[in-house]
């Protein structure tokens, strides 16, 4: 009776061992595919997503109409919500915002533009990263601030600069113009968002709308983590005033969110096609493993071993290749995509893909799980050519060397 399997250390004769390698770098290849693959979509969905909320926020409460233009209807600030939202379990922090829409104009061109008025609370983490030249500018109660922030875009179109003054025009009656001093230059990388965007001092845009001191567009919410955004939206509906709406980051952008979802199905697509590649070099390896030793399979049948046993000797075999390739394909997938992470190899379009360089994110539960299901589902297609071995009869294999 045979208990163990044979030392089984890889090698092959002749064309046997050709085919073992190449199932062996089946397995390394598809599995350092997969690897980068999700690290690759993972970072980029994390990195788009975070310059989305940098923007706005995962939660915005304004004031409850149907309209949609930056012209909106102003809320009272309310003093006992913003308390109460505070309080709330997930919420980093809640800043009043306004909006007004001009026109931006120099003697050469103009082009229309958002100006976003922030307040003394407004998180100034997002932009001061992207700030390329310049910077913020700090919003008290005492003065109203001139300084303006630009995207690089627009400064660009407009051949603006740092330290120079900007003329913004408002259409309303009667009309009106504004003069801002260029402090700070930003580069996101959102083309779409900076093309609109500027932000000046709230007080500036209140007064534009002939709004009051308690007047606002509304409230932006940030929050921990960001899988809970629609969860602690549910939660506000119960604190917030009837007169406001509550809108998560998926309604002010569902064509981005639902563009980022679909990169999901680009790489499930990846993994199945890389487990197939892998699962059918493996096939074709142990069938050969098989045919090459059809004579040892006779005289373990000879001496009373069962199917089911010299079965798992060739599932041995094939489990041998797949956790090398396993070994080898981690090592060429996390080595290769903690170089990106960290020195950036791989440059990007910005313009095109709102990102300079390839993004990665490595996740441990990701790697563990790639790892798992693709020994799993290899080694359980094995068994059913492994079951190949009932076919050969002992004294025919014997008679066949």
């Amino acid at each position: 009776m045979v208990e163990k399997p044979p030392q089984y250390k890889g090698k092959g004769n002749g064309f046997s061992k050709l085919i073992i390698n190449l199932a062996m770098a089946a397995v390394c290849i598809s599995v350092m595919v997969m690897i980068i693959a999700i690290a690759i979509v993972k970072g980029y969905q994390q990195q788009v997503r975070n310059k989305i909320i940098g923007f706005n926020s995962n939660i915005q409460v304004t004031h409850l109409d149907l309209n949609n233009s930056y012209e909106s209807l102003p809320i009272e600030r309310d003093t006992l919500f913003e308390r109460m939202a505070r309080k709330q379990t997930g919420i980093t922090g809640i800043q009043r915002f306004a909006t007004k829409a001009g026109i931006i104009k120099t003697d050469e061109s103009f082009e229309g533009i958002v100006l976003k008025g922030v307040d003394s609370d407004y998180n100034w983490g997002f932009l001061k990263t992207h700030t390329q030249v310049g910077d913020t500018f700090t919003v008290n109660d005492s003065m109203v601030s001139n300084n303006i922030m630009l995207s690089k875009i627009t400064a660009n179109r407009m051949n603006l600069k740092l330290g120079d003054p900007v003329f913004i025009y408002f259409i309303q009656d009667p009309p009106r113009i504004r003069k801002f001093k260029i402090c700070g230059i930003f580069d996101t990388g959102m083309g779409d968002l900076d093309e609109i965007y500027a932000f000046a001092d709230i007080k500036q845009v209140q007064k534009l709308n002939n709004w009051k001191p308690m007047q606002i567009s509304g409230y932006e919410l940030g929050l921990n983590e960001f899988k809970e955004t629609e969860n602690i939206r549910e939660s506000l509906a119960g604190i917030t005033p009837y007169t406001m709406g509550i809108s998560s980051i998926f309604e002010l952008y569902p064509a981005l969110f639902d563009w980022l979802l679909l990169l999901d199905m680009n790489v499930v697509i990846i993994i199945i096609l890389m487990i197939a590649v892998a699962a059918i070099n493996m096939i074709t390896a142990l069938l050969i493993l098989i045919l090459e030793r059809t004579q040892m399979v006779g005289v373990l049948k000879a001496l009373g071993s069962t199917d089911s046993m010299i079965s798992k000797i060739f599932l041995y075999m094939a489990a041998n290749i797949i956790f090398k390739g396993l070994l080898l394909g981690n090592f060429l997938g996390i080595g290769l995509a903690w170089l990106q992470m960290h020195y950036g190899f791989f440059k990007l379009d910005q313009s095109s893909y709102y990102l300079d360089s390839v993004p990665i994110e490595l996740v441990f539960k990701d790697i563990l799980l790639i790892n798992l299901g693709s020994f799993v589902i290899c080694l359980l297609i094995l068994i059913l050519p492994a079951k190949f071995v009932s076919k050969i009869k002992p004294v025919k294999s014997i008679k066949f060397n």
